[in-house]
């Protein structure tokens, strides 16, 4: 699987359960975590779409190089506190690993830039995204358990703060068949 077929095989609607464990250095020993559980929109979009050329223009890459865009929406809560939002991530594959590149991720909120990370595809399937700035490094492993359960590994690291992990189990409601995969693989190539 490349990483096409993996956002392809990604595509719909899904439900998140969420656990986050947060450790704190500075008071060694005290830990917390936090529960959460979301609505995420996952959507595939075509390297011709405006807002992967933009993405990528912003950045100073050619759009043609790109494999195709991701948008991600959610909406749920976390500790009873509402969380919602969307990001755009476009991948561009190594020209040496076919199984590895760049990732352009659109601005979070809290940044003042749009952020680039790499991704690589594991041989068991399974999708490792880096991302990292001057305060915070940040990996995460996605696989999924079979085509409507995927599940999301993650761990943060702060720069002389804490540490924290998350695991994510998400339950597809809805959106893409797999049968389909192929063929929107073929359009989203074009």
């Amino acid at each position: 699987m490349d990483i096409v077929e993996f956002f392809q095989q990604s595509a719909g609607k899904w439900a998140s359960i969420r656990t986050n464990h947060h450790l704190s250095t500075e008071q060694a020993g005290q830990q917390s975590d936090i529960k959460g559980q979301s609505e995420i929109q996952i959507e595939l979009l075509e390297k011709t779409d405006p807002a992967v050329v933009q993405l990528c223009q912003i950045h100073q890459i050619d759009p043609q190089q790109s494999l195709c865009g991701v948008r991600f929406t959610w909406n749920g809560q976390m500790n009873q506190a509402q969380a919602s939002g969307s990001t755009l991530l476009v991948p561009i594959e190594d020209a040496e690993r076919s199984n590895q590149g760049t990732l352009l991720r659109s601005q979070a909120q809290s940044e003042k830039t749009p952020s680039i990370g790499c991704y690589m595809m594991g041989n068991s399937d399974d999708l490792i995204l880096i991302a990292q700035n001057d305060t915070l490094y940040v990996e995460e492993r996605l696989w999924f358990a079979n085509p409507n359960v995927r599940l999301r590994h993650s761990t943060m690291k702060w720069q002389g703060s804490f540490s924290s992990t998350s695991f994510c189990s998400e339950i597809r409601l809805g959106g893409q068949p797999t049968g389909q995969a192929a063929a929107t693989r073929a359009q989203v190539s074009q």
